[in-house]
């Protein structure tokens, strides 16, 4: 296809459409990662603060943000950097090139992770024996040996390549299909982990507030880092799918809406977990032993998922086919937003003239090769995540910043449909995102920074090979940087 693609191409229904944009959102970052992260900041009386901090940023940064790629997609019709180049102006194509750079290095090894979930999901449907954690750490360990990560790795691109290549129509009748059916995958694994002895226990603790937690600065940081990894604002993945919305579809809305429910898979994938943990240990161990397993995410964050939960699994009646459902859910969530991505870079080089099918090849084989490192070595994996994570940051802030340099509300009235009444979040969203979004970022920039000095990397923090130490951070950032600089002007053409 040609660069027409986005304006010859819409998205059937706006529930469709929705269906899409939640299969971008939710991922492995609601079911594989929230839950361990509100273990590890929960106090001695439950977790229910870090929610509530979770939650005020859902509004403080996710939904404006969201709104922000909703309009920008919809305005602009383009992939990110043509949005850029339409809202923000052709001198800063660069920011959109490093929203791309930053979505598509985490492409690379984020497809290594839906491998993670494939396997597994054939772990539980052959009903391999895990009957404790150091079988089910040799399992992990096993697979993790040999090239059977970098090989299923090629395989969930592959066919993510085959889907994208059909186009938007093909995305969105696989999202219309995988959303819904892992909507209820995540209700039927939800009512029987809350059925098991002494679950309640675990949805006690994981809403029970410690209110003395509200004073520490951690906590709300570390719940705005979540949030922006539960909804995927800022990634440019929203953008690019709001470039097919129908010109009746209201952005304020389809952001509030995705927002929220992806939120609530959330909030769930957290019941099931919590309930299946203390469900499973609490006649074994104290609250506070039980959190603490929790908060062992092992290598590359993958503990909790990976290598206790079918062990919990195991320990229970039909078990089986509660794992087998978990991890089939975890892996139509991750596919659904690796689509995404895959969809993003491609469509960058389709508004350059390029063909969907030989630019959504090339994204492809590029994610392959680059990403086979991530799948052979933990190491280089969890730097890659380290360092391009806290690069989202950074494209939250570039696309505050295109909405404030065009105008946050000449853009909104610009997309808004004549029959969409303005709210009182149409009043203040200009605000937040020209004020209240870049200052999150700045402070969360900050923090994370500071922390790769003084905790993470200790007195490594200038040697650019220690995984999380400032200088690695700078040294890839600067390379891309100065890349997308030197090729400003050619990165969205003036005759596109």
């Amino acid at each position: 296809m040609s660069s027409s693609d986005a304006s010859s191409h819409r998205f059937n229904t706006r529930i469709t459409m929705i269906l899409s944009v939640l299969g971008i959102a939710i991922g492995t970052g609601n079911i594989w990662r929230f839950p361990r992260i509100v273990a590890q900041n929960s106090g001695d009386d439950g977790g229910g603060s870090f929610l509530i901090a979770w939650i005020c940023f859902l509004f403080l940064w996710s939904i404006p943000l969201i709104v922000s790629e909703y309009a920008m997609g919809k305005f602009g019709r383009k992939g990110v950097v043509g949005a850029f180049n339409k809202t923000a102006g052709a001198s800063f194509n660069w920011m959109g090139g490093f929203v791309v750079v930053v979505t598509t290095a985490i492409m690379f090894y984020y497809s290594v992770v839906v491998g993670w979930c494939f396997h597994y999901l054939i772990v539980a449907v052959t009903g391999q024996p895990v009957t404790d954690p150091e079988s089910a750490k040799m399992l992990w360990e096993s697979f993790q040996s040999g090239f059977n990560p970098a090989l299923i790795h090629i395989f969930v691109m592959a066919l993510g390549c085959w889907i994208v290549i059909k186009g938007i129509k093909s995305i969105e009748k696989a999202n219309t299909f995988l959303i819904p059916a892992l909507l209820v995958i995540v209700l039927i694994a939800l009512v029987r982990a809350v059925t098991l002895p002494n679950a309640l226990e675990g949805i006690s603790f994981l809403f029970t507030p410690d209110w003395s937690l509200l004073k520490d600065p951690k906590i709300w940081l570390e719940a705005l880092t979540q949030n922006a990894w539960d909804t995927g604002a800022g990634w440019g993945l929203v953008l690019t799918y709001a470039a097919y919305m129908r010109t009746s579809d209201s952005v304020i809305t389809s952001a509030v809406q995705t927002g929220i429910g992806n939120n609530i898979v959330s909030i769930l994938a957290a019941i099931i977990i919590f309930s299946t943990v203390f469900g499973s240990l609490s006649g074994q161990m104290e609250s506070a032993e039980i959190v603490s397993i929790m908060q062992d995410s092992g290598p590359a964050s993958t503990g909790l998922t990976f290598i206790w939960m079918p062990v919990l699994f195991q320990s229970m009646p039909f078990g089986g086919i509660l794992a087998t459902l978990f991890f089939l859910g975890l892996s139509f969530a991750a596919f659904s937003s690796l689509l995404s991505m895959i969809e993003m870079s491609s469509r960058v080089l389709i508004d350059h003239g390029i063909s969907r099918k030989k630019a959504t090849l090339f994204v492809s084989g590029l994610s392959i090769i680059f990403g086979i490192p991530s799948a052979t070595n933990l190491t280089f994996f969890v730097n890659q995540d380290f360092v391009w994570g806290l690069g989202l940051i950074i494209s939250g802030a570039f696309v505050a910043f295109a909405v404030s340099s065009f105008g946050a509300k000449k853009l909104l009235d610009e997309v808004r449909p004549e029959e969409d009444e303005p709210g009182l979040f149409y009043k203040y969203w200009p605000f937040m995102i020209r004020f209240v979004v870049p200052a999150q970022a700045i402070l969360l920039l900050g923090w994370w920074l500071y922390r790769t000095v003084f905790e993470f990397a200790g007195d490594e923090w200038l040697n650019p090979l220690n995984p999380f130490s400032l200088a690695t951070c700078l040294v890839q950032w600067a390379i891309a940087f100065a890349v997308l600089l030197y090729y400003n002007k050619k990165l969205y053409p003036a005759k596109v």
